[in-house]
């Protein structure tokens, strides 16, 4: 008897909490309660009774009237129109061209009236992408062989992600085709370079404008570079950000900016005024263990402060990356559970939050207390997918959404979106590995190239110095005819070649942020990295240089 008290009881809590989350879903709707009962429900519960009454009074053989009520009960709990859901797509600005061609075949369908298949074909036609073409094509034909539609997005997706994979794994391949032309024409500009330095000593001619002209080339080629890898690289970026919902992250990173550009300009200014002799105090002085200090350096020391908001973004984006890594697993889980209780996201996160999902554990616990407080769900998933700031997770985190107001089954959305997220958590591990390499190409790059440029400089200066050793002699030879060492304009020189060092390392910075598909200020990381391998080179090559030939 308890047994039976006990079950009839659960029963009733079960049938309790599915009203309770069928009334709340439909709180929930766009439209309004009251509307959509005067204009959906209520018609269709009138037709339904109408033609039973239509049933009953025909006098026509059982056989004929018998299906009529089944009209009216289909048309009372059909799902939402098919066109619908092609709206919806037209209205999302975050996919670009292929939102503005389903926006054409709604136009289609709505203004002149053609059938979904006539329009779809229609756009196969004068699309100008083939995978979009093709697309097109098989649903209009699919469509009009009357087959489903959810049945053949199901289908047609694993061919869709497929597609994706292939494509992006093709543009890696080509980076590293690219990698490889780019160290063999940076090698080849630095020989230049580098005989653009040394040779006026025989030729006698300006060294400051072959090597001004030399450095104009490398500006064009590696300018160059850089565009074509920022062309080819797949726009897969790891930030989302949204304009009308700042988080706490944003105040953070502004902060870090405005310190690190702040006190980088300040040892700008600072050791601009000392090198021109405007202050009393320079960067000598505040460099204690180098007086004087190296001509590079001057170079190095005021970018440093830009390490700041390098390392706050760095930090952040190891999160973001969590985040998406914990996402997969959360959709799953809310899908899964909210179908196996037909109740809605509010009642299945109020034990889902308490879950560990790593990083994005407070994220869910902030969606569910948003959903708790009645805040319109729309509303509350985009201040979660705020907060995440994952492009990932908003872009996925919309098709739940999307999928669930379009009376999508929440079990399989979850599974959908896991699978196809974690192909595309794959793809980024290969992009972080080809970045890797990129990284140690610039690198290495850097470090022999200003290698190169100033052990040509440093020869050129013991030249200079030990043909006036000759010429102080009794020489009669002419060594001014043999050594032309007085064109030359060392400091002028050494500032060109700082000049390129710098410009070189802004861009390999930009094209290691181009290739991860990072924050814009991860660059500044790089950036000072870069200038101070390049500093350091140099002022240990002219070191080094100096006490192997010296004499």
């Amino acid at each position: 008897m308890a047994t039976d008290d006990s079950a009839k009881s659960g029963l009733d809590l079960t049938i309790s909490a599915a009203l309770n989350g069928l009334v709340d879903s439909y709180k929930r709707m766009p439209m309004p309660m009251g509307r959509y009962a005067s204009v959906v429900l209520v018609p269709s519960v009138v037709f339904f009774f109408v033609s039973i009454g239509v049933a009953v009074l025909l006098d026509l053989p059982l056989m004929i009237r018998g299906p009529i009520p089944l009209l009216g009960f289909v048309l009372s709990t059909t799902n939402i129109d098919r066109m619908e859901g092609f709206r919806r797509l037209a209205e999302q600005d975050q996919y670009g061209e292929m939102a503005a061609e389903i926006g054409r075949v709604v136009e289609l369908v709505d203004t002149w009236n053609q059938s979904l298949d006539d329009a779809c074909r229609r756009r196969a036609k004068e699309v100008p992408s083939d995978a979009v073409s093709d697309f097109f094509d098989r649903l209009g034909y699919t469509l009009g062989a009357g087959q489903a539609l959810d049945d053949y997005l199901l289908s047609e997706q694993e061919q869709i992600i497929q597609n994706y994979q292939t494509v992006y794994e093709g543009t890696l391949d080509n980076l590293e085709v690219m990698k490889d032309l780019y160290l063999s024409m940076i090698l080849s500009m630095t020989f230049a370079l580098v005989f653009a330095v040394v040779l006026p000593v025989l030729t006698g001619t300006n060294p400051t404008m072959t090597v001004s002209a030399v450095i104009v080339l490398y500006v064009f080629v590696q300018s160059g570079f850089y565009l074509a890898i920022r062309s080819m690289a797949p726009h897969d970026p790891v930030w989302y950000h949204p304009e009308e919902k700042p988080s706490p992250i944003d105040e953070k990173i502004r902060n870090a900016t405005a310190a690190g550009v702040v006190l980088s300009a300040f040892l700008w200014v600072f050791s601009l005024a000392g090198i021109l002799g405007l202050s009393p105090v320079g960067l000598d002085e505040m460099v204690f263990f180098m007086d004087p200090l190296p001509l590079p350096m001057y170079a190095a020391i005021p970018v440093t402060p830009l390490l700041i908001p390098g390392i706050v973004i760095r930090q952040e984006e190891q999160r973001v990356k969590a985040r998406d890594g914990e996402f997969p697993s959360f959709i799953r889980a809310l899908g899964a559970t909210e179908g196996a209780k037909q109740s809605t996201t509010s009642t299945v996160l109020s034990t889902l939050r308490n879950k560990d999902f790593g990083p994005l554990s407070d994220n869910v616990d902030n969606l569910y207390k948003r959903l708790n407080m009645r805040i319109e769900t729309t509303e509350a998933w985009r201040h979660f997918t705020a907060e995440c700031r994952s492009y990932l997770i908003q872009m996925f985190s919309e098709m739940y959404l999307i999928g669930r107001e379009m009376g999508g089954s929440p079990k399989l959305l979850g599974e959908l979106i896991s699978e196809n997220m974690n192909e595309v958590q794959q793809l980024r591990q290969r992009r972080a590995q080809a970045t890797t390499t990129l990284i140690g190409l610039l690198y290495g790059i850097s470090a022999a190239s200003t290698f190169a440029f100033f052990i040509g400089l440093q020869v050129v200066n013991i030249l200079a110095s030990m043909s006036l050793d000759l010429e102080s002699g009794s020489s009669d030879f002419d060594v001014g005819t043999l050594i032309n060492t007085g064109v030359y304009d060392i400091p002028l020189i050494e500032f060109l070649l700082i000049v390129i060092i710098m410009f070189g390392a802004m861009l390999s910075a930009l094209m290691i942020r181009t290739v991860d598909g990072g924050h814009k200020l991860n660059t500044y990381i790089h950036f000072v990295a870069l200038t101070w391998i390049g500093s350091v080179t140099g002022v240990a090559t002219k070191f080094l240089v100096s006490q192997f030939l010296s004499v």
